[in-house]
């Protein structure tokens, strides 16, 4: 059973990448257990001074399930070209520690337009190490609907159809490394 963390780079309540990551939890195949890292509104602003012994309690829970998980998968909105600040905090959480190298990571999309933000956070995540898989890309446009409209389109059979077969491919690239 392959552990993979997903994690929403939005806070919003009504956050059309959280959920997506939500469908990938509850569309996972068998063989892969998706746990939605649900902490970000709670990580207190990256300090260095703050690590090690002085790791605060959220953000060593991240660093703690990273470590532990056998891949990562994050669905990231583009604020003003670039990553909210909240998902790059938590990736700077995670710089100087051993949690992201060579660990398997993939991006999904909630929206076609956040093509600045998908290249600087495979930017990032190649810089601090991940093993990017990028063969697959799921996109489900999400952007602008509302929840009930969002659990009807990640509900559509052919969705969930591609939420599994990306998730699928995902673990065998981690299975493969």
């Amino acid at each position: 059973m392959l552990n993979i963390i997903a994690i929403s780079g939005s806070l919003r309540a009504a956050s059309t990448n959280s959920a997506l990551v939500a469908a990938l939890a509850a569309n996972a195949p068998a063989d892969c257990r998706v746990e939605v890292y649900d902490g970000l509104g709670r990580l207190p602003i990256f300090n260095p001074d703050d690590e090690g012994e002085r790791t605060p309690p959220e953000a060593a829970r991240l660093i703690e399930a990273v470590t532990r998980a056998d891949g990562v998968v994050v669905s990231c909105p583009e604020y003003a070209h670039g990553v909210p600040g909240g998902l790059k905090n938590a990736l700077d959480w995670l710089v100087s520690r051993d949690a992201a190298v060579g660990k398997p990571a993939m991006l999904v999309h909630a929206s076609a337009r956040s093509l600045y933000a998908r290249a600087a956070l495979s930017e990032i995540m190649r810089t601090m190490s991940f093993a990017l898989y990028e063969e697959v890309a799921l996109e489900i446009a999400l952007l602008g609907k509302k929840p009930v409209e969002m659990e009807a389109i990640l509900a559509e059979p052919t969705n969930r159809q591609a939420i599994r077969g990306a998730v699928r491919a995902f673990a065998g690239f981690i299975r493969g490394r």
